[in-house]
């Protein structure tokens, strides 16, 4: 008899485009009961399908919920215009908002699991049409509503806002997924990103982030919430080589500006 993990495996290999289950989940293929719900909120009347196009790469098992790895890339569907990262079980659902811009449909991160749920992934294209991809981790839990390792032990107003970050020649994902000569850019900010799920911390996070070359012009612009993990570091795709003098700027949702250089 298959396990639950490895029947939700199972479930999630198959075909995706076009499924239709009269099963009260609208025929999400991880049969989630929270799907119908979600389709709702962030997706309203809009087209959804399911689309294997979407990838979504993270662990079977998250082995620190409070930095569960995620990385996501649409690179076969065309005319990208936002892609939105969500978790079905999460007590905050929504972990980002990325829109690529002048970059590659694709981006790395890590984020906070509460309990074992699905991952997903929307992309929408010109057309209006949402592409959903998603993968299942299981996980002991917690991780939405434990304080962090800064927050702990007060380290975090020493470092807040801090960047550091370094452009790469080379990316694998895009390689792994047909494109060539792309480059790559990872980049940290210091910082808690409370939930504001722990008795006594109010929420407090990193709530905008944009990446501009040295004319001032915008590559790529990234919303993101609670559920990202402390002290974020989130990896970037490019077509081609990408010139160095990036600037990083942002926010928090307490007004903390964030601008910082990148060679």
């Amino acid at each position: 008899m298959l396990d639950r993990r490895h029947a939700l495996t199972l479930l999630a290999l198959l075909p995706w485009r076009g499924t239709a289950r009269a099963d009260g989940t609208g025929g999400d293929p991880f049969r989630s009961l929270q799907w119908p719900d979600l389709k709702r909120e962030f997706f309203g009347s809009a087209q959804v399908v399911f689309d294997e196009r979407v990838q979504v790469r993270a662990p079977a098992f998250a082995e620190d919920p409070m930095n569960v790895p995620v990385s996501v890339a649409a690179l076969g569907l065309p005319d990208i215009e936002r892609i939105v990262v969500f978790v079905d079980r999460n007590p905050i659902r929504k972990v980002l908002e990325y829109q690529p811009l002048a970059a590659l449909a694709s981006v790395g991160l890590r984020f906070k699991l509460e309990q074992a749920s699905p991952v997903r992934a929307a992309a929408r294209t010109k057309d209006g049409v949402w592409h959903v991809g998603g993968a299942w981790v299981d996980s002991s839990g917690g991780g939405c509503t434990v304080a962090g390792a800064t927050r702990k032990d007060g380290s975090w107003s020493q470092t807040l806002g801090q960047v550091s970050g370094k452009l790469f020649p080379s990316s694998p994902m895009p390689e792994a997924n047909g494109v060539s000569g792309a480059s790559r850019l990872r980049v940290r900010v210091m910082h808690p990103m409370d939930t504001g799920l722990v008795g006594g911390i109010p929420a407090f996070y990193v709530n905008k982030l944009s990446v501009r070359d040295g004319q001032g012009r915008e590559l790529l612009r990234l919303a993101t919430f609670e559920p990202v993990s402390e002290n974020p570091v989130f990896s970037f795709d490019f077509p081609g080589r990408v010139a160095g003098g990036l600037r990083l700027v942002g926010t928090d949702n307490n007004g903390n500006r964030i601008d910082s250089r990148i060679e």
